[in-house]
C-alpha cells in the first residue's frame, strides 16, 4: 500500500467550487483511501456511512455548485468522533450497551453538512471520552499512524488517526481534559480547541457538561480557521453556548513553566524539542517563566477532585443498570464520583474560583502561554499495563485549560526518532481563538519544521541509536559486534562539549572511558542504529567498568552510548585534548 497524502479541506473546497474537481471524485478517493487503510487500522472506525450514501451526498454537492452556490466546504470529506450525533448513524460513545440512533445531527455536524462537507463515518474513542490515550474501547485501540506500536492519543483517537493517515481532510473530536490536543501532538496535527461555548455542544454525549468542547483535527491552521468559520456561533438550544466575541492577542510576552517545574517523565527527546521550540518562540516575544503550581492544582480537581462526579452524572443510569458494560478502567474512574459529597463539590468550586482569579492575573503580565502538549508518549502495551498512572502523565499540561476557561491550540513542534510527534500548545484567555491561530502561523513560519515522517503501514521495527567512541568504531577490534547485529551507520558526530575521554588502564583490547564533565570538550563518536532486540543482546555483552547510558550530541539530541563507572578512571590516561579515540590510537602507533 502506498501511503496516502494528507488531504486539505481548503484545497478541496476551492477545486470543487471552481469545478476543477467534482465532489463525487473526491468522495470516491476518500472511500478508496479508507478501504485500503483498513488493512492497517480498521479499529479507527466504529461505523461508516454507506458508500452509496456518500456518493449521493457528493452528487448533491455537485448539483448545488452547478446551480451557482459557493460552499465553504464543498465536497470535503470529514469524520466525527462517535460521541457526536450524526443522523443515520448510531452514537455509541464506544459502548455498545449505550448505543442509540439520533433523530438529528449535532449542531456542528448540521453546519458542516450545510457548508458542503461529507461525513464518511464515526470514529473510535476512549469510552465515554474518558482517557487521553486511545486504548479504552471495545472496538480496539487506534494506533499512532506514524508508529503503530505507540498510542494514538485520546480520547479522540480515531479522529486523529483518520486525519493523520489522510483518510479525511479533517475530523471532529472533543476536549474536556486534553482529548482534542494530545492526539494532535502525537500525530503531527493541528488540534483546535475553541473556547467553551464558541461551538455548540448540542448533540454531544457529555463527559463533563460544564467543560466539554467539540474540537477539530486538521493538517494546517488554514483548515482550522475554515472549520471554525463554518461552525462557530451562538446556538440557543445549547444552554452553554455563547455569542462570538473574538479578543485580540499579541504575544509580546509568553509564559512558560519554570524550568524546575517542567515534566518530561524521562523523555529527553521531548525535553530537547521543547527547548528548541522555546528558542524559536523568542522571535515572537519575550519568554517569562511562570509558577505552574496553581495551574497544576486546578488540573488535579478534574480527576482528583469533585469534578469526577460530573462524569459520573453523565453515566449514572448505565453505571446503575449495567456496570459491566463499561470499560473496567473507565468504570473505576467514574465510580469514584459516587462518593463525592455536595460539601466536597462546593469546596472545590470555591477553590477553583480562587485558582481562576490567580490565572486571570497571569494575563496582566503575559499575553500567551506555551506549554508542551504532553511531556512524553507511550506504547500501547505500556498504557494497557498501567492505564491510569500513565494516562495521568499525558494530562500533566492539559487538564487545567477548560477548568480555567481558556482557549488552546496544539501545533506540531518536531518528531521523535520513533516517528511520533511532539507538540506545543498555545494557550490564551477565553475568546482568543483566532488570535492563537495567528500566533501559531507566526511560530510555524520561523520554526521551519519538516513534514511528518512516513506513515507506518506494516508495524515498523523498533530501533535504537547507539554512539560508540572507542573499540567499536569502524575498523576497530570490536566493530564486528555491531556488524553481526546488522547495525546501520548513521553518521560521524561530536558530543556536546561536556565530556572527558580517558584511556582505561590495562584494557584488552584498548578501550576508552567517556565521562560527563562540566569542564569537558566535544569528543568524536560514530552513531549506529539497530533493532531493539539486537540492542538488548549488545548491552548484555558490555563488560564492566563500561556501561550503556545516554550521550548528548553537539546538536542537543540524545542517543544511547558508552559511559563508565568511576573505577574505570583508576590509572586511566586523560586523552580529552586529542578529541577522539582514533587520534589516540594513531598517537600510540
Amino acid at each position: 500500500m502506498t501511503a496516502p497524502a494528507r488531504l486539505s479541506a481548503g484545497a478541496i473546497a476551492r477545486a470543487v467550487n471552481a469545478r476543477e474537481a467534482t465532489a463525487v471524485a473526491i468522495a470516491e478517493d476518500s472511500l478508496a483511501r479508507i478501504a485500503a487503510y483498513d488493512a492497517v487500522q480498521p479499529q479507527i472506525w466504529i461505523s461508516r456511512t454507506a458508500p452509496e450514501a456518500v456518493i449521493a451526498a457528493a452528487r448533491a454537492v455537485d448539483a448545488r455548485v452547478a446551480a451557482g452556490e459557493t460552499l465553504p466546504l464543498a465536497g470535503v470529506p470529514f469524520a466525527a468522533k462517535d460521541n457526536i450525533d450524526v443522523a443515520g448513524l448510531e452514537t455509541t460513545a464506544a459502548c455498545p450497551a449505550f448505543a442509540y440512533r439520533p433523530a438529528a445531527s449535532a449542531c456542528v455536524v448540521e453546519r458542516l453538512l450545510a457548508a458542503g462537507a461529507i461525513c464518511m463515518g464515526k470514529t473510535n474513542l476512549d469510552q465515554f471520552a474518558t482517557g487521553l490515550n486511545g486504548t479504552r474501547s471495545p472496538y480496539g485501540a487506534p494506533r499512532n499512524a506514524y508508529n503503530l506500536a505507540y498510542v494514538s492519543g485520546g480520547s479522540s483517537s480515531g479522529s486523529a488517526s483518520a486525519t493523520a493517515a489522510g483518510l479525511v481532510a479533517f475530523a471532529l473530536g472533543t476536549d474536556t481534559a486534553g482529548s482534542g490536543r494530545v492526539p494532535a501532538a502525537f500525530q503531527h496535527l493541528i488540534g483546535f480547541k475553541p473556547s467553551k461555548g464558541r461551538w455548540s455542544n448540542r448533540g454531544l454525549v457529555p463527559a463533563c457538561r460544564t467543560l466539554d468542547c467539540i474540537t477539530v483535527f486538521t493538517d494546517d491552521t488554514g483548515d482550522a480557521r475554515l472549520i471554525d468559520g463554518v461552525v462557530a456561533g451562538f446556538d440557543a438550544a445549547d444552554a452553554y453556548s455563547k455569542p462570538l466575541a473574538d479578543r485580540p492577542l499579541a504575544p509580546r510576552t509568553i509564559g512558560v513553566p519554570r524550568r524546575d517545574q517542567r515534566m518530561f517523565f524521562g523523555d529527553l527527546e521531548s525535553e530537547y524539542l521543547y527547548d528548541r521550540a522555546l528558542e524559536k518562540l523568542t522571535a515572537l516575544g519575550t519568554l517569562i517563566e511562570i509558577d505552574y503550581a496553581p495551574l497544576q492544582e486546578a488540573a488535579q480537581l478534574l480527576y482528583g477532585g469533585p469534578w469526577v462526579a460530573e462524569r459520573t452524572a453523565a453515566l449514572a443510569g448505565l453505571l446503575a443498570s449495567d456496570p459491566d458494560a463499561i470499560d473496567p478502567t473507565v468504570r473505576e474512574i467514574v465510580s469514584e464520583g459516587l462518593e463525592t459529597r455536595a460539601v466536597d463539590l462546593f469546596n472545590g468550586i470555591y477553590r477553583l474560583a480562587e485558582l481562576k482569579r490567580h490565572a486571570d492575573t497571569l494575563w496582566e503580565s503575559i499575553d500567551m502561554m506555551v506549554f508542551p502538549t504532553t511531556g512524553t508518549t507511550y506504547r500501547v502495551a505500556e498504557l494497557k499495563a498501567a492505564p491510569i498512572a500513565l494516562n495521568s502523565a499525558l494530562g500533566a499540561y492539559t487538564n487545567f485549560v477548560n477548568l480555567l476557561d481558556m482557549a488552546a491550540l496544539a501545533v506540531p513542534a518536531g518528531a521523535r526518532a520513533n516517528g511520533t510527534g511532539f507538540g506545543i500548545t498555545l494557550i490564551g484567555p477565553a475568546d482568543t481563538d483566532l488570535a492563537l491561530l495567528d500566533a501559531a502561523d507566526a511560530y510555524l513560519s520561523v520554526v521551519d519544521l519538516p513534514g511528518p515522517p512516513p506513515l507506518d503501514l506494516e508495524g515498523k521495527m523498533q530501533t535504537v541509536k547507539l554512539a560508540v567512541v572507542g573499540a567499536h568504531l569502524k575498523d576497530m577490534p570490536l566493530h564486528w559486534q555491531l556488524t553481526s547485529r546488522e547495525a546501520s551507520f548513521v553518521g560521524a558526530f561530536e558530543t556536546a562539549p561536556e565530556y572527558r575521554l580517558y584511556a582505561i588502564a590495562n584494557s584488552v583490547p584498548p578501550k576508552p572511558a567517556l565521562v560527563h564533565s562540566p569542564d569537558g570538550a566535544a569528543i568524536k563518536v560514530e552513531v549506529y542504529e539497530m533493532g531493539v532486540a539486537e540492542f538488548g543482546s549488545f548491552v548484555v555483552e558490555v563488560p564492566p567498568p563500561l556501561a550503556i547510558g545516554t550521550v548528548t550530541l553537539a546538536d542537543g539530541t540524545s542517543v544511547k552510548g558508552f559511559v563508565a563507572e568511576p573505577r574505570a578512571l583508576t590509572g586511566a590516561e586523560d586523552i580529552t585534548h586529542l578529541g577522539g579515540w582514533r587520534a589516540y590510537i594513531a598517537q600510540m602507533a
